[in-house]
């Protein structure tokens, strides 16, 4: 097992002349980033006022360790490996410190691009990109994750991230080469996904969904086209479960002159980077093309937040309240190729990181207008992707 090896520095100030009371914090925050390219998860600590990180040391991981969820008591971390062999690992979060310690491991069926968790904390979700699947694995006594798929399911092409809506009751992937988004009841006696009626809805050809995010009154949810830049409004019947669309809102500021992402090949197994062929002097380069990676929404449900990797920015979006549709407001410039958002518990920061970039960027939330405003910038491990925040009381 692994334990979080201690930062080579720590910052902290003591009054010197008086010692006044101490008033304790309502909770101390967590933040941690998977690091892919050098196989490790960073930790810091986050000031809830300022929102100023401290970093607190590492944790190693393996080659390609990406997405990661947080279980719904915060008590363990899951971070999945997409390098051989395939597996999740469960790591305890130390209550006082945030340290990570390595208490379990499991092996996944494929290499798997997202991973989420059940509002009861008992199943993970999994989605296979290159191998066109979901699964389920169950989560064991104590929060550790041991035993193998419980369920694998065959699905169209990359599928791509799968969440279920607030009540835990239905499940929603998404298939970014298929254009599909495929619905599923969880049957909460077997722990089974089984297929809604009807079982999938499609979006527009060439749209490519790939991230979910469902609102906290559960009334909508919200899908991020990959190849185009879109959010796809669609609202939620949660009665059934079933999705109805409604309308697009655009990342991409008006004139933007990218072209439409096209779906890539499954990528090949992981191996270590290597430098690309210089071209041919007389190579054109391709046209910067549409890349969308990740969205978040505010745990009011008034701001929904996306980013952009081929330009690099992060858009932000007014939630209309009485029905859910979306407002473009501004787009910020923020890490070189941004892969991860997260927004903290409380609402008042948001945290990126770029797969191209050694910082994280942190940014306050505007609560009135939704504006978002840089405080700062942290270092990061090399090909920085999923980022989780975690208050602990």
């Amino acid at each position: 097992m692994s334990k979080i090896r201690p930062a080579a520095f720590l910052c902290f100030t003591i009054g010197v002349a008086s010692m006044a009371p101490v008033t304790l914090a309502r909770a101390d925050t967590f933040v941690y980033v998977s690091a892919s390219t050098e196989g490790k998860i960073d930790a810091y600590k986050m000031d809830e006022a300022s929102g100023t990180l401290t970093a607190i040391g590492d944790v190693a991981a393996g080659n390609a360790v990406m997405p990661m969820t947080v279980s719904p008591d915060r008590t363990h971390l899951y971070a999945v490996v997409r390098s051989q062999p395939y597996r999740v690992l469960t790591y305890a979060i130390d209550p006082s410190s945030g340290s990570l310690t390595e208490k379990a491991s499991a092996a996944l069926p494929d290499s798997m691009p997202y991973v989420s968790i059940d509002p009861a904390g008992k199943l993970l979700f999994f989605a296979s990109y290159g191998g066109n699947k979901i699964a389920t694995l169950p989560v064991g006594y104590g929060g550790l994750v041991k035993d193998g798929a419980k369920q694998v399911v065959l699905t169209g092409r990359n599928a791509h991230a799968i969440v279920t809506d607030r009540s835990g009751k239905y499940v929603f992937a998404t298939n970014l080469g298929s254009d599909t988004v495929l619905q599923y009841k969880l049957n909460a006696e077997t722990g089974l996904l089984e297929p809604n009626d009807p079982a999938s809805v499609q979006t527009k050809p060439g749209q490519g969904p790939r991230h979910i995010i469902v609102s906290p009154d559960n009334r909508s949810v919200y899908i991020l086209t990959e190849l185009t830049g879109e959010i796809i409004h669609y609202t939620l019947d949660a009665s059934m479960g079933t999705l109805t669309e409604r309308d697009t809102a655009m990342i991409l500021p008006p004139g933007s002159t990218l072209e439409p992402g096209v779906a890539p090949p499954p990528p090949p197994p992981f191996t270590a980077p290597l430098a690309p062929p210089p071209a041919p002097a007389s190579a054109v380069a391709p046209p910067p093309r549409i890349w969308a990676a990740d969205i978040a929404i505010t745990p009011d449900g008034r701001f929904v937040y996306a980013t952009e990797r081929s330009t690099s920015i992060i858009t932000a979006f007014a939630v209309t309240p009485e029905t859910g549709a979306l407002k473009r407001l501004d787009s910020v410039g923020t890490e070189k190729q941004p892969r991860g958002i997260r927004i903290d518990p409380a609402g008042r920061f948001l945290i990126a990181s770029g797969e191209k970039s050694d910082k994280l960027s942190v940014y306050s939330i505007d609560r009135k207008t939704g504006a978002l405003t840089e405080h700062g910038r942290y270092p990061v491990g090399k090909g920085a992707n999923w980022v989780e925040i975690v208050d602990l009381p």
